[in-house]
């Protein structure tokens, strides 16, 4: 069992920067991912990007570029970093983690709603 909480969301104007936060309950799986996911209103929830365990990183190709995912494994906290914010970026954040993922996480990327365990989300708005 994982339990996360998202943080940082809030209001931006286009062009600018924002990182988001998610604090993760401790766990003893040694094998796991966690990833940003984000849902627009009207839209269906789509991958930004996910990092193992070993902190190899995988991103959508379509927020490679203005996004960037870490892990600090010693707080228990994902972050995402995200840059040159544009309008079409608003949206509900969430963070997810799947534990001894039996995909790759591409595949994960692509079908969100497998991902095993969800925080609450962290909202995104944008300014012009």
């Amino acid at each position: 069992q994982v339990q996360l909480a998202e943080s940082g969301g809030g209001s931006v104007q286009a062009g600018g920067s924002l990182r988001l936060s998610c604090a993760a309950s401790k766990h003893t799986y040694s094998t796991y991912y966690m990833g940003w996911f984000r849902q627009a209103p009207g839209k269906e929830r789509e991958g930004i990007a996910i990092i193992d365990h070993d902190g190899k990183s995988t991103y959508t190709d379509s927020m490679t570029g203005r996004f960037t995912i870490s892990l600090d494994n010693a707080k228990n906290t994902l972050y995402l970093e995200m840059n040159s914010l544009k309008p079409e970026d608003a949206a509900m954040y969430y963070c997810a983690a799947e534990l001894n993922p039996p995909y790759d996480s591409t595949w994960y990327l692509s079908h969100p709603v497998a991902m095993d365990y969800w925080g609450k989300g962290t909202l995104v708005t944008i300014s012009s």
